[in-house]
């Protein structure tokens, strides 16, 4: 007799077309989980003219739920009209087994929490960052710490087993009293996402010598990812011979890179992931000088083709670089600190190198979601899942 089907419903307010780490590690997770025959559904928020079902390339099936979009399409709140009452019904006759939830910090993460009650199975909530929400503004910043804190002592009532995507997420759950289970780290299909990419060449594109060294960023242009530290390093680099920056994105601190004139820094705005993938190729460094990861999936990516990285200790950064590359790590986003590791990589060319290929063979053996997919099984093994809805 055939085995049954598992089912699994996976909470997460971001999902594609919606582009992020967490929607990243959403999709890539379900399309995993679903390639052994479960069946899996990710619930996350209408973000714009999206069917409010539909079942992907993938075999997964997405479910969006009416929202009201706040924070530049960061923070979505859940509109309980007539069409959610309809979707959450159509959740309620599914046959669940198992229930994840991505991030502590939605209100969607609550609605999580409510099914998996609901249908009297344990939930695990997996943690994805490592530091609190900030605006780049003081108040601001203080008010999003203590909205944190009352959003998270309303997702502990609901007695989830906690997760990180790194071990530094596990000791962020610290802060709020919190003790993590384990680890279910971020990874990437290495091979796969190399042979995404497209044929573009942004040196030649945008005239850049074959002797420059050249440092990239790709991500969220937002004060929590370090942006105006990096924008100020390339001010302190701009009499250095041969080093220029691409810098990929968008965000609420765009006019930082593309408004400026600086000669050794080129702004590429968005990049689809096929582009993004010819670009790392084409770097001889990456650089994060971000204040708060989980475990961030560009730095995966660029591992991927063997690019070294300068970035902050933060995620899963120290994962991610061994002993003898921890020379690369930043105590701090200062625009100085930045700057000295660049110049030290482009003065060392062929350690960066060295780094680089220990950096592939690590991503490429030890970060895959086969791996993940099966410490996901494994801690859903320990959760109590009903024989019946």
């Amino acid at each position: 007799m055939a085995a049954e089907q598992r089912c699994y419903v996976i909470f997460s307010a971001l999902f594609a077309p919606s582009m992020g780490g967490v929607e990243n590690y959403t999709q890539c997770l379900a399309r995993e989980l679903r390639r052994d025959g479960s069946r899996v559904i990710v619930v996350t928020s209408m973000l714009g003219d999206e069917p409010a079902r539909e079942v992907n390339a993938d075999g997964v099936e997405v479910v969006r739920l009416p929202a009201t979009v706040l924070l530049k399409g960061r923070l979505p709140i859940s509109r309980r009209n007539a069409d959610y009452r309809r979707l959450w019904g159509y959740l309620s006759s599914v046959r669940a087994d198992y229930v994840l939830v991505n991030t502590r910090f939605y209100r969607h993460s609550l609605e999580g929490l409510r099914y998996a009650r609901d249908k009297g199975i344990t939930p695990i909530l997996i943690e994805h960052g490592s530091a609190h929400l900030t605006l780049g503004n003081a108040v601001f910043d203080r008010a999003l710490a203590l909205y944190e804190h009352a959003i998270t002592g309303l997702v502990k009532r609901g007695r989830p087993l906690f997760y990180g995507v790194s071990e530094k997420s596990n000791r962020w759950l610290e802060h709020f009293g919190i003790r993590a289970e384990g680890v279910l780290k971020n990874a990437i299909d290495a091979p796969e996402f190399r042979a995404l990419a497209s044929a573009r060449d942004f040196l030649t594109e945008n005239g850049i010598g074959g002797d420059a060294f050249v440092v990239g960023y790709a991500g969220r242009l937002t004060p929590e990812k370090g942006i105006a530290s990096l924008m100020e390093a390339a001010d302190l680099l701009q009499e250095e011979e041969g080093i220029h920056f691409l810098v990929a994105g968008s965000g609420s601190c765009e006019s930082l890179v593309s408004d400026a004139k600086r000669g050794n820094v080129t702004f590429l705005g968005r990049l689809d992931k096929a582009d993004l993938s010819a670009l790392l190729s084409q770097l001889d460094m990456f650089c994060l000088p971000s204040r708060s990861e989980g475990f961030a999936t560009v730095l995966l990516e660029s591992g991927a083709w063997g690019i070294p990285f300068a970035a902050t200790d933060v995620g899963g950064v120290d994962e991610l670089a061994g002993s003898e590359d921890g020379k690369l790590l930043l105590a701090s986003a200062s625009p100085d600190e930045i700057a000295d590791a660049i110049k030290y990589a482009r003065d060392n060319r062929e350690e960066m190198r060295c780094i680089g290929r220990r950096l592939r063979e690590h991503v490429e053996n030890e970060c895959t979601w086969l791996s993940t997919a099966s410490s996901v099984r494994s801690a859903c093994s320990n959760t109590m899942a009903p024989s019946s809805s």
